[in-house]
């Protein structure tokens, strides 16, 4: 399978099938995104793109050297984006990144990625490990897995697909810019999540920003 460590131009991938889907999340907030399948890409998982607001113009826009259009990758979570776990910050960022990018005009890449790449089985196993003590970074390696697994080929073919090529990056993740840049897209700046912080996350977001340098300002604790 291609990675994005590979040298070479990333392999194409073709849009499959587009639909509207109207959402409505808990708080009430409606959104109304065009969402993509695709057919080539490299893992072989069902990656959606949801395209939001007047993304369309954000794209034809950049193309002659306007502003870049807002564009998330946000990894699946099923315990934060479904049942609101507060371990971690996916869900609030999910719903945040839905608001701004439809008010922006962009594309949010879904990505079927569970627990950093490992699956959603063995991220319940972490987070039995991380009741020991150790911090998700920890706990993955500990499992005889990588700290994170995540590779970002898809999003490049995805965005490629939909015809994107300057992206503003929304996220707190430096590595999700380094790969993307790898693979042709370019960044034309990382634009921060806002900070989504509970009792039950801290430790997992001190861990984001000490072992991978998240841009989190997190509280000082003495």
């Amino acid at each position: 399978m291609y990675t994005s460590s590979e040298l070479g131009p990333v392999p194409p991938a073709a849009i499959r099938t587009q639909v509207t889907v109207p959402l409505r999340f808990p708080d009430g907030y409606t959104a109304v995104p065009r969402v993509f399948s695709f057919d080539g890409l490299v893992d072989g998982r069902e990656h959606i793109a949801l395209a939001l607001g007047d993304w369309e113009r954000a794209i034809d826009r950049s193309l002659v050297g306007g502003p870049a259009p807002l564009v998330r990758p946000h990894s699946e979570c099923l315990t934060g984006d479904v049942f609101g776990s507060e371990r971690c910050d996916c869900g609030p960022q999910l719903r945040e990144a839905v608001e701004r990018i439809a008010d922006a005009g962009g594309i949010l890449l879904y990505l079927r990625q569970e627990g950093r790449g490992i699956g959603l089985y063995a991220k319940l196993d972490a987070y039995a490990l991380q009741d020991g003590g150790l911090d998700t970074y920890e706990a993955n390696l500990a499992l005889g897995r990588g700290e994170d697994e995540r590779d970002y080929t898809v999003a490049a073919q995805m965005l490629t697909a939909l015809g994107v090529e300057r992206v503003a990056l929304l996220t707190n993740n430096p590595d999700k810019t380094a790969q993307l840049e790898r693979l042709g897209i370019k960044v034309e700046e990382q634009v921060r999540t806002r900070l989504h912080l509970s009792e039950a996350n801290l430790r997992y977001l001190t861990a984001k920003a000490g072992r991978s340098a998240h841009t989190l300002d997190l509280p000082r604790v003495d």
